[in-house]
């Protein structure tokens, strides 16, 4: 691999993307060699801290498998390399073909995150409306999307971090912190060192709730019968925000109404956590308030019920006192540079934006397509066909639900583009094949919202040939017509500029300032000052915008399908998601010493429902849902971390498709976020011989 280095200096610090969390770092250089990467001490995010990944970086960067030419598929399956020119001008012409026989909204962009956040999205935004298309998909279709809504209806915002460092309670529900977010351990242990409460709700015991005063086990599904619980004991005991109430809200009747059937006993029977423990933490909140800091992972919007049991949780923070404080729902401001997106100045929406009919609200609030009836679209069972896609740094082939469905569906395109570093699952069915740019190939400008701070990622290195995600869009947009328009800028540089001129901030300023600058002071309580950003300006304990929609106006809460539809002959139920300390998502599988940690996929069990199966650990068994089947060895955990019933298979795995079992057609109806985490499923054993042979994943020992 040749490179090029961007700078003469030896040390220079970025943002690491390995996960989403974009820690700082410093990244060293000899002889234009990457030969380490440390962590940037003064950076307030992850203040000198680093996990494993961080490192990892570099074998991303150095990997042998990494795609560095443009790739082709001939007619006989083989991809053979070609030129840059060359398959940019085949793409656009078949873009082109494609847009002038059906439309141009048989085009559709796919956004994963491998890549990148903010102008990754925002450029394949840009592009597909400049196009003339609605049909913008992304990974956000399965994660992050419903919880932004949850909130949104309530609040008009969503800050998804608070400053747990200065509360006084923080509440988890359905998160694995150390996992997920490692720099939120350092602001737990301070509030932990000052006397804060940790209350953790999962249906598993994740590292976390080790630490905690109280852990709850629910049944998947079910944490918003423990809020509306919850909202129901701040109510009857009067100890709930009286003043917001007064002047700030908009349905608190309705909700004071509807919370009186969430007794302790009620809660129990729906969520199995006991009446005690309901009221244990109902105290809690009510001692501590309003410093609480309450906290929804991805496991809450990942069941057909997500969105109104998210809807609940914020306004139990809302009743709890907590808008407007730094430990809680703090509200953040923009910096006020430009938008890279159109929908300003081009409106789409009588083009008919992919699922913005069965999910009015995913499309109203993120301009997002459903990426799930993007699948139907494809198999031509859409209100018009969905023919072409490019997907930059996603892998839906595994990450997104109904495998088969998947693979089927985009082996239908006439054209699939895959912009990614590794020939993934979903690269391999591609036409076309683009080598990315890693994030230390590329300059961005990031945003931390909850402290209101601006970052600007270093170009740490140059690969001749590989290009970033700006090429990508500005080279198709000029050749296919409207680069000048809307693509004009030479470099991210240039963008980068163009971005920060209305503010007050410099690129050359922002460079000098790799510990981020403060955009903005911030302002606590602004809800007392201005309108909240929601049709009425109010906070809306109940929805008009939703009645009007022909949806609950209240987030009334649904029992989740396994208890609703409980079938004998799927007698367990299914939990996917929770992430493996090395992996994200799909990615860095393909690291070899991540790999020597995790090498195989497990199904998680409780002892007893092994002992009932007569099934030992690490032999081979079979899952079976309604959707399909996945053969998978057995890890039988201790009888604490995992309720008696409930099983758990990470999501990522390319070998071990979990997304084979999942649904794509049961939706939340707000969000159209599938059920991923209360799959109804069976376990069968497989002959012994299969099993024979095999080292324990050492993760997953008894």
């Amino acid at each position: 691999m040749k490179v090029a280095t961007n700078a003469s200096t030896k040390i220079l610090p970025t943002l690491c993307r390995m996960c989403e969390t974009r820690c700082a770092i410093n990244v060293h250089l000899k002889d234009d060699v990457i030969v380490n990467i440390t962590p940037f001490k003064n950076h307030p995010v992850n203040r000198g801290r680093m996990c494993p990944r961080g490192i990892a970086a570099i074998d991303l960067f150095y990997h042998p498998e990494r795609i560095l030419k443009p790739l082709k598929k001939m007619p006989d399956g083989r991809f053979q390399e070609i030129s840059r020119e060359q398959a940019i001008d085949e793409i656009a012409d078949q873009l082109q073909s494609i847009k002038a026989g059906h439309g141009a909204r048989c085009v559709g962009v796919w956004k994963g995150e491998g890549a990148g956040f903010y102008q990754q999205e925002d450029y394949a935004r840009r592009f597909v409306h400049a196009f003339g298309s609605p049909n913008y998909f992304s990974n956000d279709s399965a994660c992050y999307n419903g919880r932004y809504l949850g909130h949104s209806l309530v609040t008009g915002f969503w800050n998804p971090f608070p400053d747990f460092s200065v509360a006084d309670l923080i509440l988890l529900f359905g998160t694995n912190p150390p996992i997920c977010h490692p720099p939120f351990m350092r602001e737990f242990a301070d509030a932990k060192e000052k006397g804060a409460k940790l209350v953790v709700i999962d249906p598993r015991l994740n590292p976390v709730a080790c630490y905690a005063d109280v852990f709850a086990q629910p049944y998947p599904g079910t944490d918003g019968a423990l809020c509306w619980g919850l909202i129901r004991h701040l109510i009857e005991t009067k100890n709930y925000d009286t003043q917001l109430v007064e002047q700030y809200v908009v349905g608190f009747e309705k909700i004071a109404a509807y919370a009186q059937r969430f007794t302790p006993e009620y809660v129990e029977k729906q969520s199995g956590i006991y009446a005690g423990v309901v009221e244990e933490i109902g105290q809690l909140i009510i001692k501590n308030r309003p410093r609480i800091s309450f906290f929804a992972g991805a496991g809450l919007e990942h069941h057909e019920n997500g969105v109104n049991n998210i809807r609940a949780l914020a306004i139990l923070g809302c009743l709890a006192g907590t808008l407007g404080l730094k430990s809680g729902l703090f509200w953040p401001e923009e910096m006020g540079g430009r938008k890279l997106t159109l929908y300003d100045q081009i409106s789409l929406e009588s083009e008919g934006p992919i699922g913005a009919d069965k999910f009015p609200a995913l499309y109203d609030l993120r301009k997002e397509c459903h990426s799930m009836t993007a699948m139907d679209y494809m198999l031509g069972k859409g209100a018009y066909p969905l023919k072409a896609m490019v997907v930059t740094a996603a892998n839906p082939a595994v990450t997104n639900p109904n495998t088969t469905k998947v693979i089927e569906a985009l082996s239908a395109l006439d054209l699939l583009v895959v912009n990614d570093f590794f020939l993934t699952p979903t690269a391999k069915l591609a036409h076309y094949v683009l080598p990315a740019a890693t994030f230390l190939e590329r300059s961005e400008i990031h945003y931390f919202p909850n402290k209101q701070i601006v970052n600007l990622t270093a170009k740490i290195q140059h690969i001749p040939g590989v290009e970033n995600e700006y090429r990508l869009w500005h080279d198709l947009a000029h050749r296919l017509g409207f680069g000048e328009k809307y693509f004009p800028w030479n470099s991210e540089a240039d963008v980068n500029r163009w971005i920060l001129e209305p503010t007050d901030i410099t690129l050359e300023e922002l460079a000098r300032h790799p510990e981020g600058l403060v955009y903005k002071p911030i302002r606590y309580q602004k809800f007392k000052n201005q309108l909240v950003p929601t049709p009425s300006g109010k906070l809306e304990f109940a929805s008009s915008y939703l009645k009007n929609l022909g949806l609950s106006e209240i987030p009334e809460y649904i029992p989740p399908y396994h208890i609703r539809c409980a079938k004998e002959n799927y007698p367990f139920v299914l939990t996917t998601g929770a992430r493996k300390s090395l992996f994200y998502h799909s990615r860095h599988q393909n690291i070899p010493r991540f790999r020597t940690i995790h090498p195989e996929a497990f199904v998680e069990m409780h002892p007893d429902d092994a002992a009932q199966l007569n099934i030992q650990h690490n032999e081979m068994v079979r899952v079976s849902s309604e959707i399909g089947t996945l053969d998978i060895r057995v890890c039988i955990r201790h009888r604490s971390e995992l309720r008696k019933g409930v099983i758990e298979i990470y999501h990522g795995w390319e070998q071990w498709p979990v997304n084979l079992l999942t649904y794509d057609a049961l939706n939340d109806p707000i969000s159209g976020f599938p059920l991923l985490k209360g799959v109804p499923v069976r376990i069968d054993k497989i002959d012994a011989s299969t099993s024979a042979e095999h080292q324990p994943d050492a993760a997953c020992t008894t």
